[in-house]
Parts: C-alpha cells; sequence; structure tokens
C-alpha cells in the first residue's frame, strides 16, 4: 500500500503538527519503502482531544451496534487479507505465507471473536440487592509492536471498540504501514469519527505523549520490560490503569515419557517462527540427562533446514542485538550446534537459525531475551530440578510441557510460574488468556478476559 503522509484524526487524514517523517525499510534489502509523520506531543493531544469528545456517544452506543460495527471491521480486514500480508512482508520482511496465515489471519480471527463478544457479554449483572455495571474506562492509548503489527493493534483496539471505549494507537515505527491499512479499515467499516485514531511517531516522542496525557484512561503497552517499567512508573503516578505485555523466556519442558521427536521438532519451529521475533517463544528447551544428547542431535538438525524458510529480523539494530547474544553464549561456553553470529547474506538483516547445548541456566543466553531465532537446551536431572529451571527467570509469559500421559504434562505445567502452557503442542486459542506472571506484564488479552481490561466496575444498592 503507499503510505499516507498524515495522521488519522477524528474520522480523517490530517496533515501532521511537525515536518519531520519516518523511513520505513524492508529489512529484506534495506530499501526504503515509505515514509510516515513523525507525529508530536501536539498531535497526540489532538487525537486524544477527538478521543475524548468521541466517548460519550460511543458508550452509550448499544452494545449490538458496537459489535455489527467490529462484525463489519472483521469483513473489511478479511477482503482486504492479501493486502495486509505484503504490507506486513514489505515491512517486516516475514515470508509471505506466514504473513498471510498468521500476521493476517490471526487479526481477522481476534476481531470476529470481539464482534461476537460485544454483543454477548454481559455488561449488567444482579448480585444480591445490587446491580453491578461493567462500563468504559474512557480514553486508551494503545501502544503497539512491530513483532505482531496487526495482531497486536486488533487485540487492543477492538476489545476497546468492544466495551465502549474510544482508542489514541502508537504502532510501531518499523511496521506503520498495516496501522495505516487498519486505520482505513476502521473507516471503510463506519466506526464513528474520533472513536479510533491513529498517531505515527516515534516512541519517546509520541509514544511518551501518550503515556503520559493527563486525559488517557489507560495505557495499553506491549513491548520491552525496561519500557513497560517506564510507563507502569509513569501511570503509577497519576494514577492510571495500564495493561503491560512484556517480556518472555519460555521454557519448553520435554518429560522423558513425551514423544522426543515431535516435542523437539515443534519446539524448534516454535522458535525460528516469525524469525524468533516472538514474546512467548520456547527459547528454552529443558531436556532430561538420558534424553539430552538425541535431543541435541534433532534440534541442529530440525534448525538446519529453516536457514532459508525464515526472514530477516526488523531491523540493523535487532540484527546487532541478537548477534551479539550469540556471541555471548560462545563466551560464556556454550556449544554452538547450529548457526552461529556470521550474516548468512551480504544484504538484509538475517540471522542464520542458532542452537546452543551445555547451556545452564546462569548463562546470559538462558536469562534474557534475546528476540531473535536462538534456541538454548538446558539438561535436567529430575522433575523437580526441570522445574526448577523453568521457574528460574524473572519472565513468565508462556510455555510448554510435554509427556507421554496428558495428565502428567498437566500436573506439571499447573506448577510453572507463566501465564499460558500448550500441553502437548496445543494448538493456538484467540479466546484464551494471554499475559504473563513476574516481569513479563499486568493484565491479560483476548477473550473476556482482554474484554474486562478496558471496563471499570459500578454497583447500585437498592
Amino acid at each position: 500500500m503507499k503510505a499516507h503522509d498524515g495522521i488519522y484524526l477524528d474520522g480523517a487524514w490530517r496533515t501532521a503538527a511537525g515536518p519531520d517523517s519516518i523511513e520505513v525499510v524492508n529489512p529484506v534489502d534495506e530499501q526504503v519503502i515509505g515514509r510516515v509523520p513523525a507525529g508530536t506531543a501536539e498531535d497526540v493531544d489532538a487525537a486524544v482531544r477527538a478521543a475524548r469528545a468521541a466517548l460519550p456517544a460511543w458508550a452509550a452506543t448499544a452494545p449490538a451496534e458496537r459489535a455489527a460495527r467490529l462484525a463489519a471491521l472483521r469483513d473489511v480486514l478479511a477482503a482486504r487479507k492479501d493486502e495486509i500480508a505484503e504490507t506486513v512482508t514489505a515491512e517486516l520482511g516475514s515470508p509471505l505465507k506466514f504473513s498471510q496465515n498468521v500476521h493476517a489471519g490471526t487479526p481477522i480471527a481476534v476481531a470476529g471473536t470481539y464482534a461476537e463478544l460485544a454483543a454477548t457479554y454481559a455488561f449488567e449483572e444482579k448480585v444480591g440487592n445490587s446491580i453491578v455495571y461493567q462500563e468504559p474506562i474512557g480514553v486508551v492509548g494503545a501502544i503497539t509492536p512491530w513483532n505482531y503489527p496487526l495482531h497486536q493493534i486488533v487485540a487492543k483496539v477492538a476489545p476497546a471498540l468492544a466495551a465502549g471505549c474510544t482508542v489514541v494507537l502508537k504502532p510501531a515505527e518499523d511496521t506503520p504501514l498495516v496501522a495505516q491499512l487498519f486505520a482505513e479499515a476502521v473507516d471503510e467499516a463506519g466506526v464513528p469519527a474520533g472513536v479510533f485514531n491513529l498517531v505515527t511517531g516515534l516512541g519517546p516522542v509520541a509514544g511518551q505523549a501518550l503515556a503520559e496525557h493527563p486525559d488517557v484512561d489507560l495505557v495499553s503497552f506491549t513491548g520491552s520490560t525496561a519500557v513497560g517499567r517506564q510507563i507502569g512508573a509513569v501511570a503509577g503516578a497519576a494514577v492510571k490503569k495500564v495493561a503491560l505485555e512484556l517480556g518472555g523466556k519460555s521454557a519448553n519442558v520435554i518429560l522423558p515419557s513425551a514423544d522426543l521427536a515431535r516435542a523437539v521438532n515443534v519446539g524448534v519451529a516454535n522458535v525460528m517462527s516469525n524469525s524468533g521475533q516472538t514474546c512467548s517463544a520456547w527459547t528454552r528447551m529443558l531436556v532430561h540427562r538420558e534424553q539430552y544428547e538425541e535431543a541435541v542431535t534433532l534440534a541442529a538438525t530440525a534448525a538446519a533446514k529453516y536457514g532459508e524458510r525464515i526472514g530477516p529480523v526488523v531491523n540493523a539494530k535487532q540484527q546487532a542485538r541478537v548477534r551479539s547474544y550469540i556471541e555471548k553464549g560462545m563466551t560464556e561456553g556454550a556449544r554452538l550446534v547450529a548457526g552461529g553470529p556470521e550474516s548468512p547474506y551480504e544484504q538484509g538483516y538475517f540471522v542464520r537459525p542458532t542452537v546452543f547445548a551445555d547451556v545452564t541456566s546462569g548463562m546470559t543466553i538462558a536469562q534474557e531475551e534475546i528476540f531473535g531465532p536462538v534456541l538454548s537446551i538446558l539438561r535436567y536431572e529430575d522433575e523437580e530440578d526441570a522445574l526448577r529451571i523453568a521457574n528460574s527467570t524473572v519472565y513468565g509469559l508462556a510455555g510448554a510441557v510435554w509427556a507421554g500421559d496428558e495428565a502428567e504434562a498437566v500436573a506439571f505445567a499447573r506448577r510453572l510460574e507463566t501465564g499460558q502452557v500448550d500441553i502437548n503442542g496445543g494448538r493456538f486459542n484467540p479466546l484464551a488468556p494471554f499475559g504473563g506472571y513476574k516481569h513479563s506484564g499486568v493484565g491479560r488479552e483476548l477473550g473476556t478476559h482482554g474484554l474486562a481490561e478496558y471496563l471499570q466496575t459500578k454497583s447500585l444498592q437498592f
């Protein structure tokens, strides 16, 4: 798609306040494919004022009408699925098939779930001698990342609209084109002016202005734990609610009774998906000592097959970051069994699919989020040792458990300090709550739990 040279404000594309722009670069060939406005604090203020003005009417709109607008939005996104996929591929570098299935397909499905929930959710209930109402929290400031650019937009905007909130979106500066496409879809779906507003810009400028704005009632942020802390501090000072979906270092625990080959192959695929740029990726594979070397061989073989099947990471800075972690793993004594720090091509921000063996919990690559196609394989002695290792990081976003008996896997999963666990390769569920324990964040996204983040509670006693 062709980039808009304005911001989407109060139902129309308008000229940004400042003259600066942001270049959008294709990470495959490093060519500039578009430019978008570098929004300012003045642009953010105008967008928040538009959202505040639109709030009373949208909050008073019947849930059935909000559901109808969300259903229309889902249909517009579905009709433009190919364009969405091509746009994400151009600005993120994701292989087109993956963009079609995941980057386009998943947010369409999620939008559909909120169209249904808006129509069926119990926004009021009788509790004893009280009526309890669930009301929109108000104006939402949504700050979204680049790794799943449209999915993260829909996972915030759709429940906010379903709840009756109005929104100002600040998308990641690396992937703003699909955000502009989303704004077009909102407009085409008939969402009233001011209910949704888009300001492209840099995080320290537009993002900070949005988080600090006194007329924003909730900040919903997905990104690094470091930035999440800053937003939490700003919001705390203003007694403002936050929803933070942050980092992860998820454990993939393969118990001795599991189908080892399947667990390893699926685990490697999970880490390499989206070039490793997934906060919930199972980047630590835990294997019993008696099966360890077999698992290492299987993982190295599986990773080698991804050499030409994954795209680049998003930009040069991220490429350098991932390569530095690979070098750190080698320096700290991990055994490199696949990949390495060398770039596979002369052009583009590519990183070789990498697997480390002989990783211990104290190593940097076992503790810090790398956000690239890098897998660490750790050895454990028994179940208690596996549990200790799995729970040994500051994160708790996701994970996986494999066992020959499902009940055995569930029993182990119940002891993990993490928000979501896949059992024996369980499928993604767009209605299941997503979010983490510990430094992985505050709050949940998706399904009814995601909708509840955008509501506040009032009770009337009789």
